[in-house]
């Protein structure tokens, strides 16, 4: 069967687009490994994170830095809360808005999950060099429009 061909730029689009899927599946199998361990989905693991680093936050702010639906992120938070690992409380700014916030238990799980975490990231990128992943980091906000 003779191969298909699109133009140089076009095949060349299409096989940037199945190494970039290949590699993130890839790393978000690797990623997924001490996730799924620890008893948390990636959203979770999302939501839990950024409260870990950036403190308390609206739901509405979760949202918009995870590219989560509202509907996903209601399901990924109550859970949260019914596992103990957020508190919820209502936003004094704001009365239909909740802000969210990590508990002891939350917190106690990130500070064990996230070394781990990091140590994963690091083998999963040990195939490149400093330099490459600077290199592929200017490329992928360029790509992004987030130059």
């Amino acid at each position: 069967m003779e191969k298909i061909k699109y133009g140089d730029e076009s095949d060349m689009n299409l096989k940037l687009m199945i190494a970039l899927l290949r590699s993130m599946q890839h790393l978000r199998k690797g990623e997924m490994e001490n996730i799924s361990a620890a008893g948390l989905t990636i959203s979770q693991f999302g939501v839990l994170e950024m409260l870990y680093h950036k403190g308390d936050l609206r739901i509405c702010e979760i949202i918009e830095k995870t590219l989560s639906t509202g509907g996903n992120m209601t399901v990924v938070v109550a859970n949260l809360v019914k596992e103990g690992l957020v508190l919820r409380r209502k936003d004094p700014d704001d009365g239909r808005a909740s802000v969210l916030s990590l508990s002891e238990k939350g917190r106690e799980k990130m500070a064990a999950l996230f070394p781990i975490h990091v140590e994963t990231l690091d083998r999963l990128y040990s195939p490149l060099k400093m330099e490459e992943k600077e290199v592929l980091l200017g490329l992928l906000k360029k790509l992004t429009g987030r130059e």
